[in-house]
């Protein structure tokens, strides 16, 4: 399960919003309790992917200084996140192919759903399998 603050939920749409037409990209931080992900705090992270308004790259710069801010305080990288400005809450076939960090939650907002949505994949390292979304007021 991922559990999500009101203000990470909120964070990840804001930033969906924000760059659309692009796909936005981030990381997630927060704990690893048992099979649950508390995720506490958004990083955006810029999208350098050559197309990124049909993909997403997430700079790898930026994304291992999260990993190093999530280290120096005491927290876990649980995730990453992206949007589909025009495409469902799922990984799409791309996603699956770029996919690189096995037993992290890999969250899709999708722009094009009314509201927008929000879900949550485990990366196995093989496959996407869904997991159960929880926003807790903060």
């Amino acid at each position: 399960m991922l559990a999500l603050s009101r203000s990470a939920y909120d964070a990840i749409l804001d930033h969906a919003r924000a760059d659309a037409p692009r796909e936005a990209c981030g990381v997630l931080v927060g704990e690893r309790c048992d099979e649950e992900r508390r995720v506490e705090a958004v990083r955006r992270v810029p999208n350098v992917a050559a197309a990124p308004r049909v993909t997403y790259e997430l700079d790898p710069e930026a994304t291992m200084s999260v990993f190093d801010e999530a280290e120096a305080t005491a927290r876990d990288v649980v995730g990453f996140y992206h949007s589909h400005p025009a495409g469902p809450s799922h990984p799409s076939e791309t996603d699956r192919e770029d996919a690189s960090w096995p037993d992290y939650v890999y969250v899709v907002a999708s722009l094009a759903a009314r509201p927008p949505t929000l879900d949550a994949w485990l990366w196995t390292g093989e496959a996407f399998e869904r997991t159960d979304v929880v926003v807790r007021e903060n």
